[in-house]
Parts: C-alpha cells; sequence; structure tokens
C-alpha cells in the first residue's frame, strides 16, 4: 500500500468514529442513514456493518445515546462526544500546524 493510501484508510474508515460524531453534531439521526450521510459528506463509503459497530462502541463508552424511535433507534451526540470530538480536531489541527511549519524550516 502507498504511504499516501494508508494515510487515507487510517483517516477514514479506520477512524470512522470522528465522523460519526461530527455528523451527529449537526443532528440526531437513525444509524442506517450514517453511511450514505458519510459517503456524502466526507467521499468514502464505510462497510454496511461498520458504522453499527461504531455507534455500538460510542454508545457503550457514553460518546452517543440513542432513543427508540419508529421501530428504529435514533442517535445523538453527548456532551462527552462533543469533548471527544473536539479533541480530535484539535489534535489533527496541532498535526497540520506541525507540518505547515516544517515546510517553511525545509
Amino acid at each position: 500500500m502507498l504511504p499516501f493510501d494508508h494515510l487515507q484508510k487510517t483517516n477514514t474508515k479506520d477512524n470512522l468514529w470522528i465522523y460519526i460524531l461530527s455528523l451527529l453534531c449537526e443532528k440526531e439521526t437513525y444509524g442506517w442513514e450514517l453511511p450514505a450521510m458519510v459517503e456524502e459528506r466526507y467521499g468514502f463509503k464505510p462497510g454496511k456493518i461498520t458504522p453499527y459497530r461504531v455507534l455500538y462502541r460510542l454508545e457503550s463508552d457514553g460518546f452517543v445515546e440513542s432513543k427508540s424511535g419508529q421501530r428504529r433507534r435514533i442517535y445523538k451526540i453527548t456532551d462527552k462526544g462533543k469533548k471527544e470530538l473536539q479533541r480530535a480536531k484539535d489534535f489533527y489541527q496541532e498535526i497540520l500546524s506541525k507540518i505547515e511549519s516544517g515546510k517553511n524550516n525545509g
């Protein structure tokens, strides 16, 4: 796998939780809607089961919560989830800042 391909995979499919939390910041949604939303917004298609596995883990860790809707579960982000998403954003911003500052020094 080429370096960029690896970078892209690890920052998309391998970290699907970031994209799910980001979407849930905007609105509550059903789990089945998330794959299409991720593909439309972020340009990659997660597996069919993976988003549910991620949601289950996020919920068990307290980053999202769900309630029963009309025969389906509706998910929303918690305050803990918002804090975790902000940590991820700060992490990426710090990395980009370091890469950019390194470019000026090289």
